[in-house]
């Protein structure tokens, strides 16, 4: 069944992202699938205004995701609120100078970009590090405090908060624990939208039983990458993102594709028009095994390490 709500995010610079609002081939595509677009604000430039006026003005809703600059973090972290606040207050300003109709501001709990950059270059040395680290309680203490104070802050100007998590934030609910918020730098704040990165691309070949165990408890699910975006690694193939389709929109009526771009220029966007959402998906027994295994594990570990 067709999710109740359909949304792509983008992650592009104003010359590709003007390119793509003024494509009325994928204006229509977007229209016809009554698809929203969540725009990451990489920067808070005119050209980025007016390419979310011509989206909406196109009868496609825009929501914004708050980004910085790299040597900022990028992602909202448990160590750069100070500079999250700062660029909550210009992205505020921007949205008013320019009467952006926009209603949504969402926060994406990541770790520090440049610690990502280092989670692919060397693994086991920044697992280590955040391993280390993730016994620290005072931090995400700090973080919680001062992240739920920002939220409240944007909802009392009349802005929806949306939050985008890692999926082991799920494993930590239900063990009752803190530990991967720790580990992972997620923050578990009340919000009006939660949307769990439930990444296939990233997941390996447990990723699609994952998708499947996480889509029935996330409150909106996200699948990818189709592309796009800062992360080095290969991105799904069509028939595997149409798989991870139909697996979030089975248990899920809430869904994200990462991402719009990479949809555009693979042609996919077009395809998703008359997308048969209902055919049957069938998992090896092995995917769906390994991972209630990995969940079963990793709900264990939290709960010892609690």
């Amino acid at each position: 069944m067709r999710p109740e709500r359909l949304s792509f995010f983008n992650e592009q610079d104003p010359p590709e992202l003007t390119a793509l609002s003024e494509d009325r081939a994928t204006l229509a595509h977007l229209t016809t699938l009554r698809a929203r677009i969540t725009m990451g604000l990489r920067d808070l430039s005119v050209e980025r205004a007016h390419a979310v006026q011509r989206l909406t003005n196109a009868g496609v809703p825009v929501d914004a995701w708050l980004l910085l600059p790299k040597e900022r973090g990028y992602f909202a972290t448990y160590d750069n609120a100070e500079f999250v606040e700062a660029r909550v207050d210009e992205a505020l300003r921007w949205i008013d100078a320019h009467q952006l109709p926009i209603a949504s501001l969402g926060f994406d709990f990541e770790p520090d970009l440049r610690e990502l950059d280092g989670l692919f270059a060397s693994p086991a040395r920044t697992l280590g590090s955040w391993a280390a680290r993730s016994f620290d309680r005072v931090r995400r203490a700090r973080a919680l405090e001062r992240y739920a104070a920002l939220i409240s802050r944007v909802q009392a100007r009349g802005l929806r908060v949306e939050a985008y998590q890692f999926p082991l934030l799920l494993e930590d609910r239900a063990a009752d624990s803190r530990f991967f918020q720790r580990f992972t730098s997620a923050l578990d704040v009340p919000v009006q939208r939660e949307v769990v990165m439930a990444y296939t691309s990233l997941l390996g070949p447990l990723g699609p039983g994952l998708l499947e165990r996480w889509s029935q408890t996330a409150p909106a699910i996200a699948v990818g990458s189709t592309g796009g975006g800062v992360d080095p690694l290969p991105k799904l193939g069509f028939d595997e993102f149409t798989r991870d389709l139909r697996l979030a929109a089975r248990a899920c009526r809430d869904v994200s594709v990462f991402s719009l771009e990479g949809c555009v220029q693979q042609g996919w966007l077009e395809r998703l028009v008359d997308f048969d959402w209902d055919a049957p998906v069938r998992l090896p027994a092995v995917q769906r095994v390994g991972a209630s295994a990995a969940g079963l594990f990793a709900r264990g570990l939290a709960r010892v390490l609690r």
